[in-house]
């Protein structure tokens, strides 16, 4: 082995969603025999000496009897995880000789080494390939396991490997140099937990098609509650529900998904890189569908927002992105994780920071509350005893704050369908069966999903001048504008509420983007007073 050199190669350090390239370089030098790891590792890279250590010699490259010592640069930004385990024996195999010293230096290596040196698929492989590539490199090295993730990012070469002597033999080594490639399993004991999860998981209509099967012509008797989520989805409105149990508030959110638009390839990459950052498993092509996230009320903080020592990963509400964050039983959570919403509802993004950095994820997601009117659930029902006192109601309700209140588009009150109601559905029912026409006919997710899709071209082609492309994220300027603004009549009742204090200015432009949304389903080419008067009686007063 040459000693005196250095070898060199390249990772990449993941800082939320994006990453920052890193150059790894190996001496190898005279002296008394050490192995020192430098260039802030946490804990989880620290013993990536003995996982390399242990690599190289089961691969036939064992560590000489001198003084090794690896750099990584910068030595200002901290790294995390066992993802650069590959790096730094593929810069070990090119200060030691074995392979060339440049070809290292043309790709980015990510992989963790197993003791018997075989490479083993690591979180966040597809964020940091789009990093590399973003980083001007046209080749990445990955573990076999994660080659299909890799690829799902374009224009980069992936080359896929199962052991370090792999490695080494792709970058020119002589295999007479190294021992006999190891037998390694094949059964599916052998195989990582990534690869044995992606299989039982592989599913080319995406990760909801076992919610396909939820149709919104279930719902019955709740017309217009069946309406509001066809709103929320055309306009990417945030939703709350409040009705007694078994009113329909989670059938109702589950549902949602299905009658929203295909995500955009750009938006489903974002979604695929936040799942590989939190260890999903991906499929081998690209999700299109919409997520549903529906966190328990328990979850902390940090499972909702995200956070966590050392790397700081992905929560609830960026798993959600393009889809629905459902919270059932909103009153339930605590106050201050509710609160800490408030930002990431008016920007689409989520910043993170700690003492050892910041992360900023995507959360352009629709949030849909759910809450029952009381602790017991049955204020305000006719057909059962509330038990708490008069006051109960509005204290367990305040729990939701009015700041969170007011960025909700979209407040509906859900009632239990009666008995005679459920009596009148079933006879529309029968007469379906029949031939005969029902008086109120019940939609289907397919015809809701075109509602929202011909709604939603439409804003896309009256806002193509601008950044946005749907109702729920225009700005307050372009809203207020006198060329985007119902005419004067249209107008009175929302200028009146306002008037009144019925409405806040955040409220006055929320009422205001929903009747553009609801013109949009009506194909009007601007809010009529209907319009703005649906638009306000969404705007309920909690209590």
């Amino acid at each position: 082995m040459t000693q005196g050199t250095v070898g060199h190669s390249v990772a990449i350090a993941l800082e939320g969603l994006g990453g920052e390239l890193v150059e790894v370089e190996t001496q190898i030098s005279p002296g008394l025999p050490f192995f020192k790891l430098v260039g802030l590792p946490d804990t989880s890279l620290g013993e990536a000496r003995e996982r390399v250590r242990a690599a190289l010699q089961s691969s036939g490259c064992p560590l000489p009897a001198s003084r090794v010592v690896t750099n990584m640069y910068p030595a200002s930004l901290r790294k995390h995880g066992a993802g650069f385990d590959l790096a730094i024996a593929v810069s070990f195999l090119a200060a030691a000789g074995i392979i060339s010293a440049e070809s290292p230096t043309r790709a980015v290596h990510i992989g963790e080494l197993s003791l018997t040196g075989q490479v083993r698929a690591v979180v966040g492989v597809l964020p940091a390939v789009a990093a590399a590539r973003a980083a001007g490199f046209d080749t990445v090295v990955v573990p076999a396991d994660s080659k299909a993730e890799a690829e799902l990012v374009e224009d980069i070469r992936v080359v896929a490997v199962t052991s370090l002597r792999a490695v080494a033999l792709h970058y020119g080594a002589d295999a007479d140099e190294l021992t006999e490639e190891l037998e390694y399993p094949s059964s599916s004991a052998g195989r990582s937990v990534a690869v044995r999860e992606r299989e039982r998981s592989e599913d080319p209509t995406g990760a909801l098609s076992a919610g396909s099967a939820l149709d919104l012509s279930d719902v019955v008797g709740s017309d217009a509650a069946v309406r509001t989520l066809i709103i929320a989805a055309a306009g990417g409105h945030h939703l709350l529900m409040l009705g007694p149990p078994g009113a329909g508030k989670t059938m109702l959110a589950e549902r949602l998904p299905g009658i929203l638009p295909d995500l955009e390839p750009e938006a489903a990459v974002t979604l695929a890189a936040v799942r590989s950052l939190r260890g999903m498993p991906l499929a081998a092509r690209l999700d299109r569908r919409p997520p549903f996230e529906a966190p328990h009320h328990t979850a902390s903080a940090v499972a909702l927002l995200g956070g966590g020592s050392g790397l700081i990963r992905p929560g609830a509400i960026s798993l959600a992105t393009g889809g629905v964050l459902f919270l059932d039983e909103a009153p339930e959570f605590a106050r201050h994780t509710l609160d800490s919403m408030r930002q990431p509802l008016e920007n689409g993004v989520i910043e993170i920071h700690r003492a050892q950095g910041r992360a900023a994820y995507p959360a352009e997601m629709q949030l849909v509350l759910a809450a029952n009117p009381c602790p017991c659930g049955n204020h305000g029902d006719p057909d059962a005893e509330c038990r708490c006192d008069a006051s109960a109601p509005r204290r367990y309700l305040a729990r939701l704050s009015g700041p969170l209140l007011d960025r909700i588009d979209l407040q509906l009150r859900v009632e239990r369908v009666s008995a005679a109601r459920a009596r009148l559905v079933d006879h529309e029912a029968q007469l379906g069966h029949t031939g005969q026409e029902a008086a109120h006919p019940s939609i289907s997710t397919a015809t809701a999903r075109g509602l929202v899709e011909e709604a939603r071209g439409r804003a896309r082609r009256r806002l193509e001048s601008t950044p946005w492309t749907i109702n729920a994220r225009i700005v307050s300027r372009w809203l207020r504008a006198p060329e985007h603004r119902p005419r004067r009549d249209a107008y009175a009742p929302l200028a009146i509420a306002l008037e009144r204090g019925q409405v806040t200015m955040r409220g006055h432009d929320r009422v205001l983007r929903v009747a553009w949304t609801i013109a949009d389903l009506d194909g009007a080419s601007r809010p009529e007073v209907h319009h703005v008067h649906e638009a306000l009686s969404y705007r309920i007063r909690l209590g």
